[in-house]
């Protein structure tokens, strides 16, 4: 029986090694295996009937550590094939950068700030319900990690304005009359 270096099988691996070398070859991963084994051949490095056995091995083999035990003890060059570089030599790929999610901005924060604004055209109308909504997002937003303390102390100056506006000119028609 003829006792080979090689084989198709190769050694087991362990961690993360073991997913590359089990990963499927393709047809270049093939012809780069070829490319070594012919330059051994002209090299010296094999024999005729060696290049031959694994020759019809590497067109053969399915995964990259099939074919990385073909190849495994000749010298590969001066690049190596990705099928041949240890797990450990490639550096991590980093995790795809999402920046920091922004808080959430408080919904009555920017209902007052609307309703504050919305005083002079509205002649006032807007303005009970600009402080309701205001006082009542600042107590939210004391509660909360939301944005919005600055909308929501807008929206209560509008609307305290626009009521002491129309107060005093509810006391004037009335001091007037």
């Amino acid at each position: 029986m003829n006792v080979q270096p090689w084989g198709p099988q190769y050694p087991q691996q362990q961690g993360q090694q073991d997913a590359q070398l089990g990963m499927r070859a393709g047809h270049t991963d093939r012809e780069r295996a070829v490319d070594v084994l012919k330059a051994a051949y002209a090299e010296g490095r094999l024999s005729a009937d060696e290049y031959g056995q694994r020759f019809e091995a590497v067109q053969r083999a399915k995964t990259y550590g099939q074919l990385a035990y073909l190849v495994s003890d000749l010298p590969v060059g001066p690049a190596p094939t990705p099928m041949l570089v240890p797990m450990a030599a490639v550096a991590p790929v980093p995790p795809p950068y999402f920046p920091p999610a922004r808080p959430r901005t408080n919904p009555l924060a920017v209902t007052s700030l609307v309703l504050g604004l919305l005083c002079l055209p509205s002649f006032g109308m807007t303005a009970v319900p600009a402080v309701v909504t205001g006082h009542l997002a600042k107590g939210q937003l004391r509660q909360s990690r939301e944005e919005g303390d600055g909308m929501a102390t807008a929206g209560l100056v509008f609307g305290w304005l626009s009521v002491a506006f129309w107060l005093l000119m509810l006391i004037g028609m009335a001091g007037s009359g």
